[in-house]
C-alpha cells in the first residue's frame, strides 16, 4: 500500500472507525458472523489486496488464473477442481503450499512478479452441487478488494451468476466482467450481443456500468488473446499503487457500511417486535381483567344455585313446622332428641352434601378456568415469535429465555400449586370467615369441618329456637300457633343470614383467591415488561449511535474515493 501522509491520516481514522463498528456490533448483540466481518475488515487493512477470482464451476475460472499468471498453477478439469479457496501470492519457490488457519483456505506461492503486492485469489464455483463450496466462496467475498466475476461465452450471465453478483453489490465490491470462451463466438456481431446482454444484466444489479471483457483463456495459453491483453491493460490501471491504496482502503468500509445497514435492519425489526409485544401485553391486562369479570359472573350464577339448596331446605322446614308443631304431637314435641332426628332426617336432609357438592364444583370451576387461562397466556407469549431479521441476535436469545421462563414458571406452578391444594385452601378460608360469622350458630362442629357441615350444624341448631319455652306448664290455647308463627319467622331470618353469609364468605374469599392468580400472572410477566421497555431504551440510544458512526462512515469514504 502506499502510504503517503495523508493516506497515513485516513488509514488511522480508518482503523479507529472499523473498531468502533466491530464494538458497537459486539453491543448490540449482533449474530457471530457479522461481528467475524467486522473484525475481518479490520484484519483486511494490513493484507495484502486481494484481487478474488469467482464464477460458476464450468466458466473455465482454474483455466483463466493459469493463463493470467502464464503458468500452470491450477488444476484444470471439465468438472469441479476447485473444493477449496487458493490464494496465490509472489514467492521464491514456486508451487509450494503453506496451510492457514482456515482448513478450507491454501496459501499457494509462485514466482511471479505480477503478483508482487497482491494475492490472486481462485474460489470454488458459484453453482457447484457441494453447497459449502459455495458457502466457502460466499464467506470470502467481504474479503475481496476487487472481483474478476467470469461467466461463459456458451452460458453468459445465468440466473445463479445474477443472484452472486447481487451480493457482490450487496457488499460494494469493485466489478470486472470477464466473459471467458470467447473463441465459441464466431462473428463480430454474436460478440457484440454476449458484451452488451453481459453489461445490460450486471448494469442491473451493480447500479453502474462496469467494465466488460471477453476473453479466451484458452487462446491466451496458445499464443496470445486480443481480449487477454486488453484485461492486462485494464489490471495494470486497476492495480497500480495510487488505485490499490484507494481500493483497499475503501473495501473494509464498504463492508461496514452492509454490516451498519443490516444491523440498522435488524434493529427495525426488534423494534417491531417491541412494539408488537408491549401491544400484546397490553391485550393480555384487557384480558386479565375480562377474565376476572368473567369469573366472578360465574360466580353469581354459582352462588345462584347455592341459594336454591338454602331455599329447598327451607320449604322442608316450613313443611316440617306445619306438621310437627301442633297438639296432635305434644308428645313428640316433648322429645327434643326425636324432633331434632326428625328435622335432620326430614328437613336438613342431604343440604349438607348439596352444599360441599356445590362448593367443590364452584372451587373445582375457578381454579380449573385460572389455570387455563395461565396456559393459554404463556403459550401465547411463546407463540409470539420476532421477525426474521432479528433471528440469532442477542436480543432474540434473551427475548426467548424469558419466554421460556414464563412457561417454566407456569409448568412450576401447575407442578406444585395443584387444584386440590387450591381448593383445600379456599375451603379452608371460606370455613374460617363462616366461622366468625356463624359461630355461635355452628356451635359443636370441630375445625376441619367441611362446609356443608357447618351450613348443616346451623340449620340443626335452628331446633333448639322451635323447642324454646315449649314446657308441660307453658302449653296454653295460643302456645302453638303462635310457635309456628314464630318458627317460621325464624326459619325465614336464619335462611336469609345463611344465604347472606355464604354469598359475602364466597365473594370474600374468591376475589382474594383472584387477587393472587392475577399477582402470580403479573409476577411471572414481569420481568419480559421490564425487558421490553429496557430494550426500548437501548434501541433509541443504538439508533443515535448508529447515526454518528454512519456520519463518520460517509465522510471517510468521500475521503478515500478522493484519493484517486
Amino acid at each position: 500500500m502506499l502510504v503517503s501522509d495523508r493516506v497515513q491520516g485516513v488509514l488511522s481514522r480508518e482503523r479507529g472507525l472499523l473498531g468502533d463498528v466491530q464494538a458497537f456490533l459486539e453491543a448490540q448483540g449482533a449474530p457471530p458472523e457479522v461481528v467475524g466481518h467486522a473484525r475481518q475488515a479490520l484484519r483486511n487493512l494490513d493484507e495484502a489486496f486481494l484481487l478474488v477470482v469467482v464464477g460458476e464451476f464450468n466458466a473455465g475460472k482454474s483455466s483463466f488464473v493459469n493463463a493470467l499468471l502464464g503458468a500452470a498453477v491450477l488444476p484444470e478439469g471439465v468438472t469441479p477442481t476447485t473444493d477449496r479457496i487458493y490464494v496465490l501470492v509472489h514467492g521464491e519457490q514456486p508451487g509450494q503450499m503453506e496451510p492457514t488457519s482456515d482448513p478450507f483456505v491454501s496459501r499457494l506461492t509462485y514466482p511471479l512478479p505480477s503478483l508482487e503486492g497482491v494475492a490472486l485469489v481462485d474460489t470454488p464455483g458459484t453453482n457447484a452441487i457441494v453447497r459449502q463450496h459455495q458457502a466457502l466462496t460466499e464467506g470470502f467475498l467481504p474479503r475481496a478488494d476487487l472481483v474478476l466475476f467470469l461467466t461463459s461465452a456458451d452460458r453468459p450471465f445465468t440466473e445463479s451468476e445474477r443472484q452472486f453478483l447481487e451480493l457482490a453489490a450487496r457488499w460494494g465490491r469493485g466489478v470486472i466482467m470477464v466473459v471467458n470462451k470467447a473463441d465459441l463466438l464466431e462473428t463480430p456481431d454474436q460478440r457484440e450481443q454476449v458484451r452488451a446482454f453481459v453489461e445490460t444484466g450486471a448494469r442491473g444489479v451493480l447500479g453502474l456500468t462496469p467494465p466488460v471483457l471477453l476473453i479466451s483463456a484458452r487462446g491466451e495459453q496458445r499464443g496470445g488473446d486480443a481480449g487477454f491483453a486488453g484485461l492486462r491493460t485494464l489490471l495494470q490501471e486497476r492495480l497500480s499503487e495510487t488505485e490499490r491504496t484507494r481500493l483497499k482502503l475503501l473495501s473494509p468500509l464498504n463492508t461496514v457500511s452492509q454490516l451498519l445497514s443490516g444491523e440498522a435492519t435488524r434493529a427495525e425489526g426488534a423494534r417491531a417486535t417491541l412494539t408488537e409485544d408491549l401491544r400484546v401485553l397490553g391485550d393480555l391486562e384487557a384480558q386479565r381483567a375480562t377474565h376476572g369479570e368473567t369469573m366472578l359472573g360465574e360466580l353469581d350464577g354459582q352462588l345462584n344455585r347455592v341459594s336454591r339448596l338454602l331455599s329447598e331446605f327451607e320449604v322442608r322446614a316450613d313443611r316440617f313446622i306445619d306438621a310437627r308443631l301442633r297438639f296432635s304431637n305434644l308428645r313428640g314435641l316433648l322429645n327434643s332428641r326425636e324432633l331434632e332426628e326428625d328435622f335432620r332426617r326430614e328437613a336438613v336432609a342431604d343440604l349438607p352434601e348439596a352444599i360441599d357438592r356445590q362448593f367443590g364444583t364452584m372451587i373445582d370451576r375457578f381454579v380449573e378456568a385460572n389455570l387455563h387461562f395461565w396456559e393459554d397466556v404463556q403459550a401465547f407469549l411463546i407463540r409470539r415469535q420476532p421477525s426474521q431479521e432479528v433471528a440469532r441476535t442477542r436480543f432474540s436469545y434473551d427475548r426467548a429465555a424469558l419466554l421460556d421462563g414464563i412457561a417454566g414458571s407456569a409448568r412450576e406452578h401447575l407442578a406444585t400449586t395443584t387444584e386440590q391444594e387450591l381448593a383445600r385452601n379456599l375451603s379452608r378460608d371460606a370455613e374460617n370467615a363462616m366461622k366468625g360469622v356463624i359461630g355461635g350458630l355452628a356451635g359443636g362442629v370441630g375445625i376441619g369441618a367441611g362446609i356443608g357441615a357447618l351450613v348443616g350444624a346451623s340449620a340443626l341448631d335452628f331446633t333448639g329456637g322451635i323447642l324454646a319455652g315449649l314446657t308441660l306448664g307453658s302449653l296454653g290455647l295460643f302456645v302453638l300457633p303462635n310457635k309456628r308463627i314464630q318458627a317460621h319467622r325464624q326459619l325465614r331470618a336464619r335462611v336469609a343470614e345463611l344465604r347472606e353469609a355464604l354469598e359475602r364468605i364466597v365473594r370474600r374469599e374468591f376475589e382474594r383467591e383472584q387477587d393472587r392468580a392475577d399477582t402470580r400472572l403479573h409476577d411471572a410477566i414481569s420481568p419480559f415488561t421490564r425487558f421490553t421497555r429496557q430494550e426500548q431504551a437501548r434501541l433509541d440510544a443504538a439508533r443515535t449511535r448508529s447515526g454518528e458512526l454512519r456520519a463518520d462512515l460517509d465522510a471517510l469514504q468521500a475521503e478515500v474515493k478522493a484519493l484517486g
